[in-house]
């Protein structure tokens, strides 16, 4: 006899396959997705009642999920998803090709601001450049794609740090090990909360000669459609043609060019868009 295929609206499964498998597939996907929609961790017995298990065959799932880090328990014993779902999602974003979707509005910036433009995602601690353009200028950045830098020392990093989930930042950061790499690098978890403050106030972030003397990036992130920073983009330059008087009219010309990358991504079904923010007339770092 051939096996029941089984279809539901949360995993679009419909594959013969044994039935008991696939309800057990569905039961993990409705897991994450309920502690997903979930503001706190949750009780296995909070887990039980709003999915109708019985408590041995929730415990089951959640020993599954929390072996494989898609979930983790907190020291009071809830549930609340994993990191392993974040590095899964930054690996996703790297497979869908940014790149060619934002390839462009790249070009386009780097006419507009006349420096080079960068696309970078976040891999644990570091941020690795996925895309560069370049002006048709003599003095250009020395960054090649496919490398990567400190997440604390970037535009790039900041930018998408900055908004972040709590819970996943702190986790970031308490990783960091902090190097100083110019006289300007942010070398304490204070200094770079502080910065990560003035960036979620004002929608972008600056590296203001933290990695290396004589360059200035501007950056900001690439939002979802539920507003998860899923990658950033910069612009980078020597200190000598982004000036401090530079930096808000360079900024407000980024932030126009994420709205429109933002658009291919959904966020315009949004009512309101992160890309909304005033802009300083005068910066600190």
């Amino acid at each position: 006899m051939n096996a029941v295929a089984i279809s539901t609206p949360t995993t679009g499964i419909n594959k013969h396959a044994d039935p008991y498998q696939l309800q057990s597939i569905d039961r993990v996907v409705a897991m994450l997705e309920m502690l997903s929609e979930s503001d706190v961790p949750l009780s296995l017995a909070e887990i039980c009642a709003r999915m109708g298990l019985h408590k041995s065959t929730a415990h089951r799932s959640l020993i599954v999920l929390e072996r494989t880090s898609l979930i983790e328990r907190t020291s009071e014993g809830r549930f609340r998803l994993g990191l392993k779902l974040y590095e899964l999602g930054n690996r996703a974003v790297e497979q869908i090709d940014l790149r060619e979707r934002v390839q462009l509005f790249f070009r386009r910036l780097s006419m507009e601001v006349g420096e080079t433009v960068h696309l970078g995602v976040l891999q644990k601690t570091r941020v690795v450049y996925l895309d560069k353009v370049e002006p048709n200028r003599r003095v250009c950045m020395t960054s090649r794609t496919g490398t990567s830098n400190p997440v604390y020392c970037t535009s790039l990093g900041k930018a998408m740090l900055a908004f972040l989930p709590e819970e996943q930042r702190e986790d970031i950061i308490s990783k960091v090990k902090f190097t100083r790499l110019t006289p300007k690098t942010l070398c304490s978890r204070e200094a770079l909360m502080k910065s990560l403050e003035r960036v979620k106030k004002r929608g972008f972030a600056i590296d203001d000669e933290e990695i290396e003397t004589g360059v200035r990036c501007v950056g900001a992130p690439i939002f979802d459609v539920n507003r998860y920073p899923i990658a950033a983009v910069s612009v980078s330059g020597p200190t000598s043609r982004i000036t401090v008087q530079s930096v808000p009219g360079i900024a407000e010309k980024l932030m126009r060019c994420l709205a429109d990358i933002s658009r291919t991504l959904g966020l315009h079904d949004r009512k309101k868009s992160r890309y909304t923010s005033p802009f300083f007339h005068h910066y600190s770092n």
